[in-house]
């Protein structure tokens, strides 16, 4: 028979609710790792690392038709990319008018002798040329790509200098076009110029936009030290998530061909499944009176949220995002992750501590006496 454990005062039992808690917050962070570390949903928010910019290029039109031939500004003007879903060969041409690049159905090809293929290396263009680089030179082809689709950063369509154009600089309330441009390309060996332009915009003002954003971290932490049932702190996750549904939906996927961009949106959209999966079981514990559940989960949502988010941090003081709808939605679905991610967090710091149940206490049972023997 074993000896009763002595002792003083008495021992202390966690609740099967605390335990269940505890083992399911477990699993499902350890699912949402996994779908983190093997998912990319940042690039499929931003533009090559960009997620807003004052600066926006566009293009306007080309000399000739390009049938089945698609190019378009990326990184807010500072790159091209062209797609060519045509039988024919698109040839590019660089700042001295040497061929540049050859894009056709083979895939691409780069000329290792062209200055361009060097300067464009860097934003500034600030390189050491090799000696090969000579635009008069016989083109050397080297290929880049088998797929039929290059982006290239193009110094011809983007401010080069760190220092705002002084237009804006005078005006900085203002919308301003800053330069047209031109970039001289060849449909099968026949000359077309695609023309387009940079502007600047004036980001959002500060003095709207961040009281929005400390009012969005001020309610996650009332609803979760404040608030009297858990309730409030679902609805905040209801509203975080649903804005994380919004930023998937309204953004542009890029790709060649329909497959290309589904896969893409399909990639983007695993992590956004697995905490639309998270959400629905905090809400539901949240609405049963589960708070310490609730808690747990809001934590572990809020921090996903926060990880998905912050990649798109410039949409929040940038004038132009990446997105297919208005620039509102996007700069709030953006603030509602980073910084109601970051609510939610502390407010399941504070629904845990209150939400969670008493320990049980039980006695320790009397030390048993010894019976004497004769």
């Amino acid at each position: 028979m074993p000896t009763p454990r002595s002792g003083r005062g008495a021992t202390r039992r966690l609740p099967a609710v605390l335990l269940a808690a505890r083992r399911l917050s477990a699993v499902l962070l350890a699912a949402v790792a996994a779908v983190l570390m093997s998912a990319t949903p940042a690039s499929a928010h931003t533009d090559r690392g960009v997620a807003g910019s004052d600066y926006d290029g566009r293009v306007l039109g080309t000399s000739a038709p390009l049938p089945g031939v698609s190019v378009r500004v990326t990184e807010f003007g500072d790159s091209l990319e062209l797609l060519n879903g045509s039988s024919s060969t698109v040839t590019v041409y660089g700042y001295s008018d040497e061929e540049y690049l050859r894009i056709g159905p083979d895939g691409v090809w780069r000329n290792a002798n062209s200055p361009a293929t060097y300067i464009n290396i860097r934003r500034d263009g600030a390189v050491d040329l090799p000696a090969r680089a000579d635009s008069n030179a016989v083109p050397a082809w080297e290929q880049v790509s088998t797929r039929p689709e290059y982006s290239w950063h193009d110094h011809r369509t983007h401010w080069m200098s760190p220092t705002p154009p002084p237009r804006v600089v005078a005006a900085p309330e203002q919308e301003h076009t800053i330069f047209a441009w031109a970039v001289p390309l060849a449909l099968d060996g026949a000359p077309v110029v695609v023309t387009g332009e940079l502007t600047w915009s004036p980001p959002p003002r500060g003095t709207v936009w961040w009281p929005l954003y400390a009012l969005i971290v001020l309610a996650g932490a009332l609803a979760g030290f404040r608030a009297r049932t858990p309730r409030p702190l679902a609805v905040l996750l209801a509203l975080s998530t649903t804005a994380a549904v919004w930023h998937l939906v309204a953004t542009p996927q890029s790709g060649l061909t329909t497959l290309d961009r589904a896969l893409a949106f399909g990639q983007a959209s695993l992590p956004t499944l697995v905490i639309g999966a998270v959400t629905v079981l905090a809400v539901r514990s949240a609405w049963r009176g589960n708070g310490l559940l609730a808690g747990i989960l809001a934590a572990l949502i809020g921090f996903m949220h926060l990880v998905q988010g912050l990649p798109d941090m410039d949409v929040l003081w940038s004038a132009n995002v990446i997105t297919g709808g208005p620039t509102v939605l996007a700069r709030v679905s953006v603030a509602l992750l980073i910084l109601g991610g970051l609510g939610l967090m502390a407010g399941a710091a504070g629904a845990v501590r209150r939400f969670r149940p008493q320990l049980e206490e039980v006695p320790t049972p009397p030390a048993v006496a010894p019976v004497a023997t004769g």
